[in-house]
């Protein structure tokens, strides 16, 4: 079992609310009475996880050192699907498909901001690549706030080969670059849709922009070059979703 420790109350709350079946421990600090810890102590006491009260010691070393407010809990990491769960699910959809591809992207809070953002607007699910890449880990668990539960996360080996059966599929592969020579509220994108990021500093791979079927750039009028990849994914995510919903 790949259990990590996730800590704060914010963390704690939606792992209850999200993920309860996946607690498998609680460590509360001894000392705290806090009166937002109560509710949280009561819902894992009814679901049979008695929180152990300890020193705030054990609490910082479960913790990393990082700002627990008083409580730590041990879950069960989600499970990443694979690239035949990918297909299998693609093929059951009965309505257009939505996803989010990330190509080579490392750092877990970029990953995690981005499950959470996936959520919000309803996709599909997040495909990463199997090497050079994040996977699923405590720190995108924490900053996904719940959506690592709920976002389904596919992990491929051959990124190219998976956007080719997409495409068969007539999903469109929409990639993003600043050198885009039409912005993203230029296009009509109600159709099945994938969205590709690609990797911070250096973008997506020039296999991957082959397979793309049109490029896109988000309109700036700054001095800065780009924007971070997930702050650019949750732009580009919501404009999809406002087309597809009218709104």
């Amino acid at each position: 079992m790949n259990l990590t420790h996730l800590f704060g109350i914010h963390a704690a709350q939606a792992a209850l609310e999200y993920s309860p079946q996946k607690i498998r421990r609680a460590w509360v600090d001894s000392q705290r009475q806090d009166a937002r810890l109560k509710p949280l102590l009561d819902e894992l006491a009814a679901l049979g996880v008695s929180p152990e009260k300890t020193e705030r010691k054990k609490l910082d070393k479960l913790a990393d050192g990082k700002n627990h407010q008083g409580i730590v809990i041990a879950v069960e990491l989600p499970a990443m699907r694979n690239e035949d769960r990918l297909k299998s699910d693609v093929e059951a959809l009965t309505e257009p498909a939505f996803y989010l591809i990330l190509d080579q992207v490392q750092d877990p809070h970029n990953l995690g901001a981005c499950l959470r953002t996936a959520d919000a607007v309803g996709a599909h699910g997040v495909v990463v690549t199997k090497d050079n890449a994040v996977g699923i880990t405590p720190t995108v668990c924490k900053v996904a706030s719940g959506a690592a539960e709920t976002v389904p996360v596919y992990q491929v080996t051959n990124l190219a080969r998976t956007l080719r059966w997409l495409k068969e599929q007539n999903i469109w592969i929409m990639g993003a670059a600043g050198e885009a020579g039409q912005t993203i509220y230029d296009m009509k994108l109600d159709m099945p849709l994938a969205l590709v990021m690609g990797a911070e500093g250096s973008g997506m791979r020039h296999l991957t922009r082959q397979h793309c079927d049109f490029l896109v750039k988000i309109p700036m009028l700054g001095q800065v070059e780009s924007l971070n990849v997930s702050v650019a994914a949750g732009v580009l995510l919501y404009e999809i979703f406002r087309q597809k919903h009218s709104v």
